[in-house]
């Protein structure tokens, strides 16, 4: 599909940095004001928020945090958000223009804890989603899976696990 920017552009123009689960990013906000997470003693952001994009390939590896995570679709290929939750069911959400494409829907919602990891829908496309956190993002509370740990926990969804690893 021919996406309506150039990815490389993109980077460069919103100032995207690489991420350590693949693609690019930028936090885009910080909310001010601060909670306490039950039994926590620190304080942390209400809310945070950025851009994040995947492009030439690459795609977001397993992961997991301790907060709700909302995807939001904003531009290009469709994207595929696939989430295990810890009893080992697999849901792939699949992030686009839902006006164009009949299977894709704006945003969705990943919910704390469950493991997720995220590849545009054609290998060579490029896609830009936002990426909402509450309680705010913290990578203090960012856990990036282990393959092998993965597949023993869930081994019906071993070549999936294997390819976005």
């Amino acid at each position: 599909m021919n996406r309506p920017f150039d990815a490389h552009a993109l980077i460069a123009r919103l100032g995207l940095q690489p991420h350590s689960e693949g693609g690019y990013f930028r936090e885009t906000y910080r909310a001010s004001q601060r909670v306490t997470r039950e039994g926590a003693i620190e304080t942390r952001a209400a809310s945070t928020a950025i851009y994040y994009l995947l492009c030439d390939g690459a795609h977001s590896a397993w992961h997991r945090i301790r907060s709700d995570e909302i995807w939001h679709f904003h531009a290009g290929d469709p994207l595929d958000v696939h989430v295990l939750d810890a009893g080992g069911k697999l849901v792939t959400h699949r992030l686009g223009d839902a006006l164009v494409h009949a299977d894709a829907v704006f945003h969705a919602v990943v919910h704390a804890g469950d493991w997720f990891a995220a590849e545009c829908r054609d290998a060579s496309g490029a896609a830009l989603v936002g990426c909402t956190v509450a309680p705010g993002f913290e990578f203090s509370e960012f856990e990036l899976g282990s393959s092998v740990q993965l597949q023993a926990q869930y081994p019906q969804h071993r070549e999936l696990i294997a390819r976005l690893s």
